[in-house]
């Protein structure tokens, strides 16, 4: 069954999470206008409309707030996770708390926030930090849905090498995506990007098939031998 729904926020919660976002966006605004480390807290306080002492009320420094983009998309892809099934795999669940972030401008700030980076090596670095730091949110994730197991307690190298490989992939679907796109924000380029993740989670749950290994099978196998399709990855859905 699906886990149950969350409850309604509080007034006093959208407020927060308005003003974090007012923060990111200013943060984001100066990082394209003014370029790394040519703007102070005190400029992303102005241009969010807060205080200084407002500003460190959630973050600890500019470039926090700038990683904060980062970690807005994973925490909208983990609220969508937690909605899955319990007993759901957790590739698949992985794989379809993407699938439901339906709009693909769910992934532009961090698609501009990557483009950004390629061409600063300051800003690629703390941008790789940023997607190291989620890990410690996808092991939360990963608990949570063991503990809802009877008894199912997982292993902590399991945790680590799963985190691990869920941003791995994130990061490959990111540089295929600017290889390709160099980085456009069109419409047709975010949705690119989005159905990358979305692929990169069928891969990492396939066990990384190669996705011409049921094409090769049913070649190589008789006609009168019904193909053994036990190791092919079924094709990614579309959306």
């Amino acid at each position: 069954m699906p886990a149950d729904p969350p409850s309604a926020p509080s007034r006093r919660e959208l407020n927060k999470a308005a003003t974090r976002q007012a923060i990111t966006d200013a943060a984001l605004a100066l990082l394209k206008s003014n370029g790394p480390g040519n703007f102070t807290v005190e400029d992303i306080a102005d241009a969010a409309g807060i205080s200084r002492r407002t500003f460190f009320n959630y973050f600890g420094s500019t470039e926090a707030a700038i990683a904060a983009v980062t970690f807005g998309f994973l925490d909208k892809a983990l609220q969508q996770f937690r909605l899955r099934p319990a007993g759901e795999p957790f590739m698949e669940s992985a794989r379809a708390a993407l699938v439901e972030l339906a709009d693909p401008m769910t992934v532009a700030p961090l698609a501009e926030l990557y483009s950004l980076g390629q061409a600063n090596p300051q800003l690629s670095r703390s941008e790789l930090e940023a997607w190291d730091h989620c890990t410690a949110q996808i092991i939360a994730a990963a608990r949570e849905r063991s503990s809802g197991g009877a008894g199912v307690e997982l292993d902590e190298l399991y945790l680590r090498a799963l985190a691990g490989s869920v941003i791995s992939c994130g990061k490959a679907a990111m540089d295929v995506w600017f290889a390709r796109c160099g980085g456009s924000l069109t419409p047709d380029s975010l949705s690119s990007l989005r159905q990358l993740l979305i692929d990169s989670m069928s891969l990492l749950g396939s066990g990384f098939a190669r996705p011409d290994t049921a094409a090769q099978a049913v070649t190589s196998t008789p006609a009168t031998t019904p193909a053994d399709t036990s190791t092919a990855t079924p094709s990614p859905d579309r959306h």
